[in-house]
C-alpha cells in the first residue's frame, strides 16, 4: 500500500522537540525525511535525560521515528556543496534554528530559491515579527506568552503550565499542516514558499476559547460558567478557572473511591443540562429535577459548588471506572483521570497503534506514541529512530557521490 506522502523528500534541520515533531509526522505519512546532524554530536536530545548509558535517550527516539540520519559539516565548503545538492533534490527544508542562523550559513531564502524554486522552507520560531522576534523560546515560555499559563490553575494560586507540550509539539503539528498545504498549492503554482509557525501563535490558537471569553468579559463584566460566579469578583482579564470546563456545560474533577492513596482516583464530571434528570436519579436526588433551585440551568449556576460536592459523595463510593460505566449508561459525559501508566497499558490504544512498542538496536524495546492521525489508505508503520549518521553513505550515494568521493569526505571529516 502506498503512503500519502510517498515521493516527498524532507531535508530535516530540526532538533529537540518542535521541529522533530513536525518531521516525524511527515515521515509517518510516508515522506523520506533526511535528518542532518553534526558528526560526533547530533541532535542534543540524543544525550538528554538518558536512562541507558551509551544509548540514545527516549527523548530523541520518540521524536525521530521513520527518519534517516546523515552527518554533515555545513561550515566546510565541501559540506556546503553537499547541502546545495540536497536542496536541489528535496521538496521541503524544515528548520528550528535560532533566528537568522540559516542566513548566516549562507542559505538565505533567496539563495535556496535560486537553487530550487520549488523548495518549501518551513520554520519554527518562538515569536512572529515584532518586538520579541529574536528572543529564544522554550516550551513553558511559549505557554506563558501564548495565553495558556495565565488561564490555567486556580484563582488563588499562581499561573500554571500544563503537562501537555502545546508549545513545542503543538507548534510542530501546526507547521506540518502548513507544509502539506504548501505542497498542495505547489501543484498549481509550481513554486515553493516560506512556511512559518511561531510558538506563541500556536499556543494562542489552542487558547482561542479564552480569547472568546476575554471579549465576553469585556462586554458583560461577568462569566456565569466560571467558578468566580456569583460570589467572587472578576477583573479585566480572563481569570484562572480551576477545573471548570471552559464551555457552556459546567464540569469539575471529583474524587472517586481510593482517592486517599491514589493520586489519580478522580473522574471529570460534566453536569450537562440535557441529562440533568438522569444525574439526579443516579446520585439519589430526584427531588432536584423539579425543585425551583435546580430545575433550570440558570438556577443551578449559583449552586454549582454544592451540586458537585453532592455528586462527589456518590463518586467517592465508586472507582473511577465503575463511575464511568454507570454514568455512561445514562449518557452522562464523564472521563476518568488516567495516569500515563494506565494509558500505556491500555490494550485498545496498542491495537489502534496509538501506543507502539519499538525495538532499538542499542536500547532494546521501548514504548512510544504512534501516529495520532489515522488514514484508511495510508497505514502508519512506526520504525525506530536512526543511529547518528547511520544513512550518510546511503544518502550520498543516492545523490550521485561515488564511493571514492564519500571516502574523501569522511577522511576530511566533512561527514
Amino acid at each position: 500500500m502506498s503512503k500519502a506522502l510517498d515521493g516527498v523528500r524532507i531535508l530535516d534541520f530540526t532538533h529537540v522537540q518542535s521541529g522533530p515533531t513536525c518531521t516525524q509526522l511527515l515521515a509517518w505519512f510516508g515522506a523520506d525525511v533526511i535528518k542532518v546532524e553534526r558528526a560526533g554530536e547530533g541532535d542534543a536530545t540524543r544525550g538528554q535525560l538518558r536512562d541507558i548509558p551509551g544509548a540514545d535517550s527516549l527523548y530523541f527516539t520518540m521524536l525521530n521515528h521513520n527518519k534517516r540520519s546523515i552527518t554533515l559539516d555545513t561550515k566546510n565548503p565541501k559540506g556546503k556543496a553537499v547541502l546545495e545538492t540536497m536542496i536541489k533534490t528535496c521538496d521541503v527544508l524544515v528548520e528550528n534554528f535560532a533566528p537568522g542562523a540559516l542566513d548566516r550559513m549562507g542559505f538565505t531564502w533567496e539563495r535556496i530559491n535560486e537553487l530550487n524554486p520549488r523548495m518549501i522552507v518551513a520554520s519554527v520560531k518562538g515569536f512572529g515579527p515584532g518586538p520579541y522576534q529574536d528572543c529564544k523560546v522554550y516550551e513553558n515560555v511559549a505557554q506563558c506568552t501564548g495565553g495558556s499559563a495565565s488561564t490555567t490553575g486556580f484563582e488563588d494560586g499562581t499561573p500554571m503550565v500544563t503537562g501537555a507540550q502545546i508549545g513545542d509539539s503543538g507548534t510542530g503539528l501546526h507547521l506540518a499542516l502548513g507544509i502539506v498545504t504548501a505542497l498542495y498549492q505547489r501543484n498549481s503554482t509550481g513554486r515553493g514558499q516560506k512556511v512559518n509557525a511561531s510558538m506563541q501563535d500556536s499556543v494562542l490558537n489552542l487558547c482561542r476559547v479564552k480569547v472568546r471569553d476575554q471579549q465576553r468579559l469585556a462586554r458583560t463584566g461577568v462569566m456565569e460558567e466560571y467558578p468566580q460566579y456569583p460570589n467572587g469578583k472578576f477583573g479585566d482579564a480572563v481569570p484562572r478557572a480551576g477545573n471548570a470546563s471552559g464551555g457552556g456545560q459546567p464540569g469539575s474533577i471529583l474524587k472517586c473511591k481510593g482517592w486517599e492513596t491514589d493520586p489519580n482516583a478522580y473522574i471529570y464530571f460534566i453536569a450537562q443540562a440535557a441529562v440533568w434528570g438522569s444525574i439526579c436519579k443516579v446520585i439519589g436526588k430526584e427531588e432536584w429535577i423539579t425543585h425551583p433551585d435546580y430545575a433550570k440551568p440558570r438556577d443551578r449556576l449559583p449552586r454549582l459548588a454544592s451540586i458537585f460536592a453532592t455528586v462527589e459523595e456518590w463518586t467517592k463510593t465508586k472507582t473511577k471506572f465503575e463511575a464511568m460505566d454507570i454514568l455512561n449508561s445514562f449518557d452522562i459525559p464523564c472521563g476518568p483521570i488516567l495516569s500515563i501508566k494506565e494509558i500505556t497499558e491500555d490494550q485498545s490504544l496498542r491495537d489502534t497503534g496509538t501506543i507502539v512498542e519499538v525495538d532499538h538496536p542499542v536500547r532494546g524495546k521501548y514504548l512510544s506514541v504512534g501516529n495520532p492521525i489515522k488514514l484508511s489508505d495510508s497505514k502508519t508503520e512506526v520504525t525506530r529512530s536512526p543511529l547518528l549518521g547511520e544513512h550518510t553513505e546511503e544518502v550520498l550515494a543516492q545523490l550521485g557521490y561515488s564511493a571514492e568521493q564519500i571516502a574523501d569526505l569522511r577522511a576530511e571529516k566533512v561527514i
